[in-house]
């Protein structure tokens, strides 16, 4: 969404959070180059269907001045530990900068509501266009090339959903621990903690990291029914449904 105004200052970054990936940054210093500016929560399924965006925006346009930052603010338990935080940047592939806002300082600063939420800054520092939740990627990158003078074909849709022309089912909402029982979705995500197995429908799986699991992937919406045993050594905090292409 472009903001209707060039009023709205970026907020400073805290002095005390660490970062990853770069040394300690100071928004005031990222004056004269575009900033975006994601939360996200490597727990979330929302913050990694959206990643990939992020990441291909950093390797198309950091040489022409972009920023792009990832400020990790956690929602789940294992998202509040910076070691298990680090592992997850690494195995995610992401080389761009990120802010850790353990204690969801920025956060409250920019008065933030949710997973993920997008702030594009201007040359000034000042907000020129927003998103919150999933999509509008068209929208951020044509407002990343006006700031930037560029032009370009755009980076295409990675999942189906994510066409401005698709049509979707809202999902199940997200539960709490273990779930099993009925759904609707297009996938099924589980957010585990620890190393063990888990079966999913009478299949048992390794867990080897911490972070969300896909555990069922329909590729449309469906409605469908889910048995999930978790075994020991392993803690499931949430099942977690993101949304698929709605029936033809």
């Amino acid at each position: 969404m472009r903001v209707p105004t060039d009023t709205i200052a970026a907020p400073m970054f805290p002095a005390a959070l660490k970062w990853l990936n770069v040394a300690t940054l100071r928004m005031d210093q990222q004056r004269g180059r575009p900033v975006l500016l994601e939360f996200f929560d490597f727990c979330r399924p929302s913050s990694l269907r959206t990643l990939p965006y992020l990441q291909r925006w950093h390797a198309r346009y950091a040489e022409a001045g972009l920023r792009v930052i990832s400020a990790h603010a956690p929602g789940f338990a294992p998202a509040r530990d910076e070691q298990a935080v680090a592992a997850a940047v690494q195995r995610l592939g992401i080389e761009h900068p990120v802010l850790l806002d353990t204690d969801l300082a920025l956060w409250k600063i920019y008065e933030n509501q949710g997973w993920p939420a997008r702030y594009l800054f201007n040359q000034d520092l000042r907000l020129f266009e927003v998103h919150f939740g999933e999509g509008g990627y068209r929208e951020t990158e044509e407002a990343i090339q006006e700031l930037l003078g560029t032009a370009g074909e755009l980076v295409p849709p990675i999942h189906p959903e994510d066409d401005p022309e698709a049509r979707i089912v809202v999902p199940t909402p997200d539960q709490e621990g273990a779930y099993s029982g009925p759904y609707e979705a297009g996938a099924v995500w589980a957010v585990l903690e620890g190393a063990g197995t888990i079966t999913v429908n009478d299949a048992e799986r390794a867990v080897d990291f911490t972070g969300a699991h896909l555990l069922v992937d329909h590729g449309h919406h469906e409605a469908a029914v889910l048995e999930l045993e978790v075994g020991d050594g392993v803690t499931c905090h949430a099942v977690c449904f993101t949304p698929g292409l709605a029936p033809a």
